[in-house]
């Protein structure tokens, strides 16, 4: 524990002021530039009616880039603290911030099927084109590249159960096969024993149930990564461990930091507060953009809110690609930056799944929410076939730019078909956040009367 703590002081390393630490934090990264976005987005919420909602959803778009790049740097500068182990579970939950604070967002916002739509975008998002990007730009130029070692066979089997539990209630809700006349009797007085609160109770049970074993598997995970079998192993790199693992140690004990760790912690705690109100009024905005976009609330949610997340690093991977191809052209040495290494983005969908949807089913049942792990059935089968594709991809612990450029193509895809696709109405039932799941249920039907009646008033129009 002394040695943790040395460590955490910076011991060994030149002493940082504050001065100097808020310096380099200011030059960490270009896109530091888009911070002038932060408060020209708050203006623009502030002044919602003047400014327009799509001025104030892209101007937060925008704001968000710099905040991601502070905590991709500050949470490698925390690494020099924290070592290895725990710097890089630290990195991993940073990485997830913005994702986890918009989701959380949604949720008090009652934006149920928005958010679970979310869920999975960022799931697919982290297993295909943040890695296929890495793999694509990273090694254009290369053969193949390897994959950081790592307990690959134990992260696929995580990742798995993870996607398995959102199978199980769709699985159960599926069973019950009433199809979509279902739907239509679950109005009428006779009912349905399908689409009803009764059948979203034993849903909602169940996947409280599942959320806390889901939690339960990744805490344990996480002992056993960090905490192995043996003496002394605890927040340590193992014996055993491959010589790139303790090549990346060595590294990070030699390695000078930046910025003094209490100055670190200040700054991304600054940086937390910033996202969630920045997340806030991004949120605030969504439902004027899209309904005048007209874009569909799942590719909304499958696509564009996780691409906020990504935002940041693929500026970085389109500068690379330039700065790499000038400096191939002029013959000189091309230095991959940090956050472009992506390879290891399959942790990112493990916390996702195993820790913050769980989280997020708790935080519903808290708040009473019906937030459940009953999943539209299209959501489910692109999560199953992302992991099917990571896993071929990865099976060889090798890529190369072409199995970078089929993910990325393959996430190209499911933009394309889900752009396309309105959603499961039972599934968007059952998430009902203002009344009973009859009420959602007579509200489409009296929808879908009001748009006959409005159809039919225009044909006889164009008639007479």
């Amino acid at each position: 524990m002394q040695v943790f703590w040395d460590r955490f002081r910076g011991k060994g390393h030149r002493k940082i002021g504050w001065y100097e630490s808020l310096r380099n934090t200011a030059t960490s990264s270009v896109l530091n530039v888009f911070i002038l976005f932060i408060p020209l987005a708050w203006a623009s919420h502030w002044e919602m009616v003047q400014w327009g909602h799509n001025t104030t959803f892209a101007l937060c778009f925008l704001a968000i880039i710099p905040l991601e790049s502070i905590f991709d740097w500050g949470g490698e500068q925390m690494a020099i603290y924290l070592g290895k182990e725990l710097g890089e579970l630290l990195i991993i939950t940073l990485n997830n911030a913005v994702e986890a604070v918009l989701a959380i967002i949604l949720l008090a916002n009652c934006e149920l099927r928005l958010l679970q739509s979310t869920i999975v975008g960022v799931v697919i998002l982290h297993l295909l084109l943040i890695p296929g990007t890495a793999f694509l730009v990273g090694g254009y130029n290369i053969r193949h590249q390897s994959l950081h070692p790592h307990h690959s066979e134990l992260n696929n089997s995580l990742l798995m159960i993870g996607v398995l539990a959102t199978l199980l209630p769709t699985a159960f809700f599926a069973a019950l096969d009433r199809g979509a006349s279902a739907v239509v009797a679950a109005g009428s007085e006779t009912g349905s024993p399908l689409v009803n609160d009764a059948t979203r109770a034993q849903i909602l049970r169940m996947s409280r149930g599942i959320a806390i074993m889901l939690l339960a598997v990744y805490v344990a995970s996480r002992i056993y990564l960090h905490n192995p079998p043996g003496e002394n192993n605890a927040l340590t790199v193992p014996h055993d461990a491959p010589v790139e693992i303790h090549l990346e140690e060595k590294h990070l004990l030699e390695e000078e930091p930046r910025v003094n760790s209490w100055a670190c912690m200040i700054l991304l705690i600054v940086t937390v507060a910033l996202m969630a109100v920045t997340a806030e009024f991004l949120v605030e905005s969504i439902d004027e953009v899209r309904e005048k976009s007209g874009i569909q609330t799942e590719w909304f949610g499958l696509i564009l809110l996780p691409i906020v997340s990504f935002s940041a690093d693929g500026t970085v991977a389109i500068l690379f690609f330039f700065q790499s191809t000038y400096n191939r052209i002029v013959n000189k040495e091309i230095h991959v930056p940090s956050m472009l290494a992506r390879s290891g983005a399959i942790d990112l969908s493990i916390q996702f799944t195993l820790w913050w949807m769980p989280i997020l089913v708790l935080l519903g049942w808290w708040t009473a929410k019906p937030m459940h792990l009953l999943f539209d059935y299209f959501q489910v089968a692109l999560l199953l076939g992302s992991c099917f594709l990571v896993n071929y991809v990865t099976a060889d612990s090798k890529t190369n730019w072409v199995e970078g450029l089929i993910m990325v193509v393959f996430y190209i895809m499911i933009a394309l078909v889900t752009w396309f696709y309105p959603g499961q109405p039972e599934v968007a039932f059952m998430l009902n956040c203002k009344g009973a799941v009859a009420e959602a249920v007579a509200s489409s039907q009296e929808g879908n009367v009001d748009i006959a009646v409005k159809g039919v008033a225009a044909l006889l129009g164009r008639t007479v």
